[in-house]
Order: structure tokens, then C-alpha cells, then sequence
């Protein structure tokens, strides 16, 4: 009887405790943890864990203790583990594959347009706690769906809708694409690129009343540039175009126009202008020749800035 009297007592402590370290840790807030990581560190906060983590695998013991005394007076209950070395060995086999899962997502070097690089595979992988993986898992589906290297899940669906609506999201899916590296984020070409240039130009969201709206057939898009042939009022026939973007190339030489994206990005316009074609043959005398014809070609692409 003292023994059940002093196991209850054991139980009731444990409660309480439990109650009173919880009650706090379950009203933290994302800010609170993040004034916390300005204050002391990214160590010191990363430190806090493992002591947390080491704090949980003991109570885990304390309760499996109080378990097989439970046990002994005949009241069913559930296990709470097996030897405290198989534990362990469990706990450092989860924390490895975590690291490895991170360096390998998140160990990708410095940002496309060079404005926030990689220190660390890990705080890269992390960046902006859980709803931050969740956020980039979600642009990269929808990225995936623009350049049509899969069809990305819930963020790929989420992106059909809003380029059909010329809508924030998908505009700012086929930035990054337009403005990064077409080794790292492909093109966007095919099936699909000229709603996609119709949505990043703003023409979608101006809705089907809108006048004197162009359209787009054989269009690319990605690596700082964008090609298609442009079919309007001025141009029935079609005109091949080229649009550069002004942050990562100088002004082209000749005529061009200056357009603002749907995104806020400014990009240099021009069109193709005509141009000699010469083919060579050969003539009834032996000599060769030229057949000289008037084509559209575009001017030669301007520099990139990088490149200078």
C-alpha cells in the first residue's frame, strides 16, 4: 500500500511538472523564437535543442520507469522504449539523416541573381523554420509546372490557376525563371510560354474585353532574355522580337522601347528589322555567286552586364 501510496505521489509530481514546462513552450510564438536568435545566436539557440532533445529522452526513461512500476502492481500501460544505448542510437541516426537531407537541399551555392548566397546547407534548408521549406517546396513545384519538367503537385496546380488569371503568383514563377540561370531553372518554352508571356506582360489580367492585344507563338523564356514572334495590328503578319532585361544587360544598339513586366522588372524591346541575306551557288561559268534577298532578322543581342 505505502508503494502504490508513493508511485501515485511520483505520478502527480511528474504532471505537474510536465504541465508547468509545457504550458510556456506551447505558447511561443515564431517571433519570440526569432528575437531569441537575434539575441544570442544561431549557436546558442542551436545549443538550447540538444539540451531540450537530451531533456526529452529523460523523461522518456522517467516515464518508462514509472511504467514497469505500474506494471508490477498489474494496471496495464503502454512501453515507452527499449535500453537507453538503442535509444540513442536512434536519435543520432535521425539527427544524421536530417544533416544529410539538408546539406544535400540546401547546399546549392549563392542565388540565381547573386543577391543572397549560401552559407550553409543547412541554415540554407531551414531559412524561415518549417512554413520556409513549405514555401520554396511550393515555388519550386510551380516552377517545375512552368518549365514543364514535371507537373508539380499542389504548387504546379496552383500556378496553372494564376497564370489563367494573370495573377501575382504565377508572375513571379516566370520572373525567376526569366531572370535566372537557364542551367538551374530551365526555360520556359513549348505548350503553355506564350500564356505565360501573355500573364508576365500584364495583357491576361487586363481580361478578354481588352483591345488591340497582341499574341505570341514560339516563345523562350529564361537566362535574362525573352524570344517570340509577335502577332498584332502593326505586325499581321508576325515579327520576330527579343527582350533583354535591363538589370542584367546594357541598352541594345538601334531602335527599342523599354517595357515594365507585370512584376516590376524594366526590359529593352526591339524587333527585327530588315536585313540582307546573301546565299551562295554556283554559277553555269564555275564562279560562285550570291542570291541577295531582304529578310527580318534581330540585331545582335546587346552585353550582359557580367560579361563586361
Amino acid at each position: 500500500m505505502k508503494r502504490r501510496y508513493k508511485i501515485l505521489i511520483l505520478m502527480t509530481v511528474v504532471i505537474a511538472m510536465v504541465s508547468f514546462t509545457t504550458i510556456p513552450a506551447f505558447a511561443l510564438t515564431e517571433s519570440e523564437v526569432q528575437d531569441q536568435v537575434n539575441a544570442v545566436g544561431k549557436e546558442a539557440v542551436t545549443g538550447n535543442v540538444f539540451v531540450w532533445f537530451l531533456c526529452a529522452i529523460a523523461f522518456l526513461k522517467v516515464s518508462q520507469k514509472i511504467d514497469s512500476f505500474m506494471s508490477s502492481l498489474g494496471i496495464n500501460v503502454g512501453h515507452t522504449g527499449g535500453s537507453m544505448m538503442a535509444e540513442l542510437l536512434i536519435a543520432a541516426r535521425g539527427i544524421g539523416a536530417a544533416k544529410s537531407f539538408a546539406g544535400r537541399n540546401g547546399g546549392g551555392g549563392g542565388s540565381r541573381n547573386g543577391t543572397g548566397g549560401s552559407s550553409g546547407g543547412g541554415s540554407t534548408f531551414m531559412r524561415g523554420g518549417l512554413s520556409g521549406v513549405i514555401s520554396r517546396k511550393f515555388t519550386n513545384d510551380a516552377t517545375k509546372r512552368a518549365t514543364g519538367s514535371s507537373g508539380g503537385g499542389l504548387g504546379g496546380a496552383a500556378f496553372a490557376s494564376s497564370v489563367n488569371k494573370g495573377g501575382g503568383f504565377a508572375n513571379k514563377v516566370i520572373g525567376n525563371v526569366a531572370t535566372g540561370s537557364i542551367s538551374s531553372n530551365g526555360t520556359i518554352s513549348g505548350a503553355g510560354a506564350s500564356d505565360a508571356l501573355m500573364s508576365y506582360l500584364g495583357y491576361t489580367a487586363l481580361g478578354e474585353g481588352a483591345e488591340e492585344i497582341p499574341s505570341f507563338s514560339d516563345v523562350e523564356i529564361g537566362g535574362g532574355h525573352i524570344f517570340a514572334t509577335e502577332t498584332s495590328e502593326e505586325h499581321p503578319q508576325g515579327i520576330a522580337m527579343g527582350m533583354y532585361n535591363a538589370e542584367q544587360y546594357m541598352p541594345p544598339d538601334g531602335d527599342y522601347t523599354t517595357v515594365t513586366a507585370a512584376d516590376g522588372s524594366s526590359w529593352y524591346k526591339q524587333y527585327a528589322t530588315d536585313a540582307v541575306e546573301r546565299k551562295p551557288y554556283k554559277a553555269e561559268d564555275g564562279s560562285i555567286a550570291y542570291r541577295e534577298s531582304l529578310v527580318k532578322k534581330l540585331p545582335k543581342a546587346p552585353q550582359r552586364k557580367d560579361r563586361i
